[in-house]
């Protein structure tokens, strides 16, 4: 009575009064119901649409799943014997007007064992998954990934392809164009290659992610190059920090270039990423290169200037 008093917005102080209850019982009383287990309640849940023993030919006949089933079994059993289960669905339209969506088939070739297995993936290059590595030097392992800007002018992207050295944050290579495939990717790694190294000194690491570029048959082969072997590893999926340091340019370019920038032409977005990473490799400070620019940094490596110097990732 007092509950229900008190639910119709009555003060509690005056009704427990009222019937001679203490405010500290009531509510203690109160606080033991609550805790109490609550019993529990069956929930009819509603059944889903039954699944037809039947299916329709073109003509509206129904023909039971058990039939369909040994149609199946005269199909696998003849020259149709190589089709999977949407090959066996359409045979069975051709030759017996039989209407069977590829999810039904595939349902009774599974009650039957007659899915064909996927072949094993046979990959002609090795695949690598990047490890944990040291680097005590420059060109001992490249960060490479694919960027896109937007053109406002042209409402289209561009991309731009790029490399960074981990130990100085050199830039050591780029592509930027509408496009980005696996030959564009090939022909900067090569010209970086020339570029930084000296005739006989071995390739760096090249880490990337898992894009279509670095996965293609031209990579790989570029990689297999017997005159100078590349070792190539590519980071898990979603696992963007270990491949921190190209990740972080391109947060650095978004941040100075793409977000400040209102591109009306393709020359202009192009102009704009050169002169910025022209700016980056020579002239920008940076806080973990003893506020030295790439450059800069690398001279100094050079000159033996830096002592000791290791990088773990």
């Amino acid at each position: 009575m007092a509950a229900t008093a008190i639910k119709r917005g009555y003060a509690a102080a005056p009704v427990l009064r009222v019937i001679g209850v203490h405010e500290s019982t009531y509510y203690a009383r109160r606080k033991q119901l609550s805790e109490q287990p609550k019993p529990l309640v069956s929930v009819q849940v509603a059944p889903g649409r039954p699944v037809p023993n039947y299916s329709l030919t073109t003509n509206g006949q129904k023909i039971s799943d058990t039939q369909i089933e040994e149609w199946l079994m005269e199909l696998v059993e003849g020259e149709e014997h190589g089709y999977g289960y949407r090959n066996l669905a359409h045979a069975l339209y051709v030759q017996r007007n039989l209407i069977l969506n590829h999810k039904k088939s595939y349902r009774l070739c599974k009650k039957l064992g007659l899915l064909q297995k996927k072949p094993d993936k046979k990959f002609k290059h090795p695949r690598r998954i990047a490890k944990n590595r040291s680097v005590t030097g420059p060109n001992q392992l490249w960060q490479i990934d694919i960027k896109y800007g937007y053109v406002h002018g042209y409402d289209r992207f561009f991309f731009l392809f790029d490399m960074i050295d981990v130990f100085d944050r050199y830039i050591v290579g780029y592509h930027l164009g509408s496009s980005c495939d696996a030959k564009d990717v090939c022909a900067t790694v090569k010209r970086a290659l020339e570029a930084r190294l000296k005739p006989g000194e071995a390739a760096p690491v090249i880490r990337s992610d898992n894009g279509p570029q670095f996965l293609s048959h031209a990579f790989g082969e570029m990689c297999a190059d017997k005159n100078r072997p590349i070792e190539h590893e590519r980071i898990p999926p979603k696992t963007p920090n270990m491949n921190a340091y190209i990740e972080s340019f391109h947060s650095i370019i978004e941040r100075d270039v793409y977000t400040k920038e209102y591109f009306e032409t393709y020359e202009e977005a192009y102009q704009r990423v050169h002169t910025y990473i022209e700016f980056y490799n020579n002239r920008r400070y940076h806080g973990s290169l003893h506020r030295m620019s790439p450059n800069q940094y690398h001279e100094a490596w050079k000159a033996n200037e830096l002592g000791n110097v290791e990088i773990t990732l």
